[in-house]
């Protein structure tokens, strides 16, 4: 195989590679990868596309006329590498910020505390479209709102990480972590064990371990079930395969009947009392009765049967509030508030366009800045200012002055990269990393890993996967 020279590397941070050649923690991989001839790497990436083809490990990207397009996920085969050192660091990061996080839900969806004292203001909470009034005053169990959360993260110039954005509702992708790694285990049977990886494997068990748990009745066998939209929803491989892991029902609404303010399960059997409900549904679909009258995904009755506390929803309704990106650039200051701490994680810097002056510097700097959507995700609603015609700009400035709660803005931060084999040879690409938390009445566990998107086409830095991106196997050396 060619050899990759250091000296291809930007001016950015190289997963693989510094000024001074390859990283200690990928020098054993890099030493493999020299010892494969072409023929031998292409055929592995074959075999790994075909394992995940042959195992229907796939996604659904949604084109303007709502017709759904049933595609493979990209994976390449070269892992992404964090040292141990570095994961302690992200792993403690996370922690503080979902911490913090939870304490605002409790607080906001109660006594809002942080409100009454200035350091958030009420305009943007009373206009976050995912601040649910109808869940205000419910008591969720162990007063834990965020049970799931996927962090997403990035490297900056200098291998410093920095949060892009908290993903507190349904977070997707953990199949995709635990697959990549089955594939990896596949064609490099032997790696993971000579680099001495963390073990990703036991996400199921500890999840399910933390589902019953949070049943609101004492029973040794309580009753879990996985709430899916249903076969055309893009992450409908997910919910099967994470309802199979755990060996739980995957359940549609229809499913479900809601009496005397209990949840229901209609089996062959009879019905059967349902105690935590594990929802891969947006709130506004949970229940027809509060929400959206002409949904037929959710369940009538069921905020009334969460509001008495006869079912645990998992993760807890109205967590939006806290995944707005407007809310987002506050999370340093919750931390401070609720714990008296400084940030391990930093924020990327935020420009608030309900600022007149952000606005103005926002305006002034537009081609180094990114443009997002308060409440869209998936890379949908983003102009990225150094790619942006002078149109897209001067109608993203209009869209901003009618509506700026609707929008924040960030400088461009160039991701670091690591190696992909692509056209079978080695080249850089831009990467992210999601963490998963998981978050019981017994504290909160980071699953050492997590999914690291690839943002495929060369110079992009947009590495959703309903935007062209793909994945790698992350690997925590021990």
């Amino acid at each position: 195989m060619a050899k990759l020279a250091p000296s291809l590397n930007h001016n950015g941070w190289d997963e693989m590679f510094s000024n001074k050649g390859v990283r200690d923690s990928y020098r054993q991989v890099f030493q493999t990868l020299q010892g494969l001839n072409h023929k031998t790497l292409t055929n592995k990436q074959k075999q790994a596309s075909d394992l995940f083809m042959n195992q229907g490990i796939t996604f659904t990207v949604y084109s303007d006329d709502d017709k759904g397009i049933e595609r493979i996920f990209p994976f390449d085969i070269i892992p992404r590498i964090i040292t141990q050192e570095d994961w302690l660091e992200v792993a403690s990061g996370i922690k503080q910020r979902l911490l913090a996080l939870n304490l605002f839900l409790e607080d906001i969806y109660n006594d809002q505390n942080i409100v009454k004292e200035g350091i958030i203001p009420a305009g943007l909470i009373a206009s976050c479209p995912h601040y649910i009034q109808e869940v205000q005053g419910i008591k969720v169990p162990h007063n834990i709102h965020v049970h799931i959360a996927g962090i997403d993260l990035i490297r900056g110039a200098k291998g410093e990480f920095y949060v892009l954005e908290d993903n507190l509702r349904c977070p997707s992708g953990v199949s995709y972590m635990l697959e990549n790694r089955e594939i990896t285990k596949r064609i490099f049977p032997d790696m993971l064990s000579s680099n001495h990886v963390s073990m990703v494997s036991n996400y199921p068990m500890i999840f399910h371990s933390i589902l019953i748990s949070l049943s609101p009745r004492n029973i040794s066998n309580p009753n879990v079930v996985l709430l899916t939209p249903g076969v055309y929803n893009s992450a409908y491989y997910e919910h099967t395969y994470l309802a199979r892991q755990m060996g739980i029902p995957l359940v549609e609404g229809r499913d479900l009947v809601v009496n005397n303010s209990k949840v229901y399960m209609k089996t062959t059997s009879g019905l059967q009392q349902v105690d935590v409900i594990y929802r891969r549904l947006d709130d506004e679909y949970l229940d027809p009765l509060v929400f959206k009258p002409d949904s037929a995904l959710g369940v009538p009755g069921l905020i009334s049967a969460y509001r008495q506390g006869n079912v645990a929803l998992v993760n807890a309704v109205g967590n939006g509030v806290a995944d707005d990106k407007a809310i987002y650039a506050y999370v340093p200051d919750m931390i401070k508030y609720y714990m008296n701490e400084e940030p391990i994680l930093k924020n990327v810097p935020t420009y608030r366009m309900e600022n007149l002056d952000e606005r103005e510097h926002v305006f002034a700097n537009m081609e180094n800045m990114v443009i997002k959507e308060t409440n869209q995700s998936g890379g949908y609603g983003m102009i990225m200012g150094n790619k942006a015609t002078q149109e897209e700009m001067d109608k993203a400035k209009i869209a901003i002055i009618d509506n700026p709660r609707n929008f924040i803005a960030q400088p461009i931060i160039q991701l670091s990269t690591v190696p992909c084999l692509i056209d079978g040879q080695l080249k850089l690409r831009h990467v992210d990393l999601r963490p998963y938390a998981l978050c019981g009445p017994k504290g909160i566990q980071i699953v050492p890993g997590g999914l690291t998107r690839v943002a495929l086409t060369e110079g992009s830095l947009v590495v959703n996967s309903s935007q062209g991106g793909g994945s790698k196997d992350t690997w925590i050396i021990k």
